[in-house]
């Protein structure tokens, strides 16, 4: 059996999932965007062996019904292209919701290895600010919060408190369009990466448990950014560093 043909270019692209398509599943997009690669004729490289498969590497995937606007993965190509064209090429082959927002030549280093913390925003329709900005407060108080999830090892128990680097009600000027008529808490949380991971949903969890916060409707959650956390507690793009490299040339 012959050998595949060798990597030449590889692309780093962000992507994001937005209204109805937010609950897509990652296996569901991976068809998706495989799909949206042979519809856009892309020179994709493939692994060796008897079950060639294209070489994509995802990196840390909003779990199913969050909604996103930075994912982030990398394709190997077997012939360069244009990554402008390519964005555009792609964007169209996907449904509107799923959308490539850029699309950066790979510097040196791992694009997993740029990424160590994310930014949400969740939104709490029917639950007043002032109350969600007391639980916060609880929960920020805490020396530790356990929360419960079923996992795929069975049920576990773990800190969610220890993860969080922030964690803050917004203004009420950043409500979402059309929620005056009704109160609406937006927390802003910046979650470091860790194991198990702590997600959105296990820091509601722990709302719950120090606060006994309980959301009338389900919270719409949006994942703002991820990259690494600095010092001062902002996240850097993962892809700041292609872009210098780019610029460097």
């Amino acid at each position: 059996m012959g050998g595949q043909a060798p990597v030449v270019q590889r692309i780093r692209i962000r992507y994001a999932k937005r209204g109805p398509l937010r609950f897509t599943s990652h296996r569901d997009f991976a068809r998706a965007f495989e799909r949206a690669l042979r519809r856009a004729a892309v020179p994709i490289a493939f692994s060796q062996g008897f079950t060639p498969h294209p070489k994509i590497s995802y990196a840390s995937a909003a779990p199913t019904g969050v909604g996103s606007e930075a994912e982030y993965l990398e394709i190997g190509l077997q012939a360069e292209v244009d990554p402008a064209q390519l964005l555009l090429a792609l964007d169209a082959a996907l449904s509107p919701g799923l959308d490539v927002l850029e699309a950066v030549p790979a510097g040196d280093g791992s694009l997993a290895d740029r990424i160590d913390a994310s930014r949400w925003r969740v939104e709490l329709p029917s639950v007043d600010p002032a109350v969600a900005a007391a639980a916060v407060k609880r929960f920020l108080d805490a020396d530790e919060v356990l929360v419960e999830r079923i996992t795929k090892q069975g049920r576990r128990t773990f800190d969610a408190r220890a993860a969080v680097t922030h964690i803050a009600v917004a203004e009420q000027s950043d409500l979402p369009s059309g929620a005056f008529a009704a109160p609406c808490a937006i927390i802003d949380l910046v979650v470091r990466q860790v194991t198990p991971a702590v997600r959105p949903d296990d820091v509601l969890s722990g709302l719950r448990v120090v606060a006994d916060l309980e959301p009338p409707v389900p919270p719409r959650v949006t994942r703002l950014a991820q990259g690494t956390l600095t010092a001062q507690g902002e996240i850097v793009d993962p892809l700041d560093a292609d872009r210098a490299a780019i610029g460097g040339r």
